[in-house]
C-alpha cells in the first residue's frame, strides 16, 4: 500500500493505493469512500480484493486529510470536487466506486458533476430517505 497526499487550495487529501497504477489487468481501480468515516473503515473490505487496485480515501477534514479553508461543513459538491481531484491526480479514471453512507451522497454528486470519472457506482445506504 502506498499513501499519497494531494494538496489542493482548501485541503490536503490523503488516500491509499493498494496495487499498481495503471492497473496491470486493464480493469479500472476500485475507489472506496465513506463519510463520516475515513479510509481505515475500508481496510478489511479492501483486503478482500487482492487482485484489484483499490483506492481508499480520507475525506476533507476527516482522518489524515486536513482542511485549510477554515470551514467545518461537508457539502456533497465540495467532497465531489475532492474525489474528482484525487481521481485526476492518480490518472486512474474512470474508476469503479463503492461508497457508503455519506460517501454515497458524495459519490452521487461525483456522478452528477464528473460523470467521466465513474464507470460503475454502488451507492450503499445513502442517507437520502426523503428523496428515495
Amino acid at each position: 500500500m502506498k499513501t499519497h497526499t494531494l494538496e489542493t487550495a482548501g485541503a490536503d487529501l490523503v488516500h491509499d493505493v493498494r496495487g499498481p497504477l495503471p492497473t496491470t489487468d486493464g480493469r479500472p481501480p476500485l475507489f472506496m469512500i465513506g463519510q463520516p468515516m475515513d479510509a481505515t473503515g475500508f481496510a478489511a473490505l479492501a483486503a478482500r480484493f487482492p487482485e484489484r487496485t483499490v483506492v481508499t480515501y480520507d475525506p476533507r477534514g476527516l482522518g489524515r486529510s486536513t482542511r485549510r479553508d477554515g470551514r467545518v461543513d461537508h457539502t456533497p459538491q465540495t467532497q465531489a470536487a475532492d474525489v474528482h481531484a484525487v481521481v485526476e491526480a492518480l490518472g486512474a479514471g474512470p474508476v469503479e466506486m463503492f461508497a457508503s453512507s455519506g460517501g454515497a451522497v458524495t459519490a452521487l454528486a461525483v456522478v452528477e458533476r464528473y460523470p467521466e470519472d465513474v464507470t460503475t457506482l454502488v451507492a450503499h445506504e445513502p442517507p437520502l430517505i426523503t428523496l428515495t
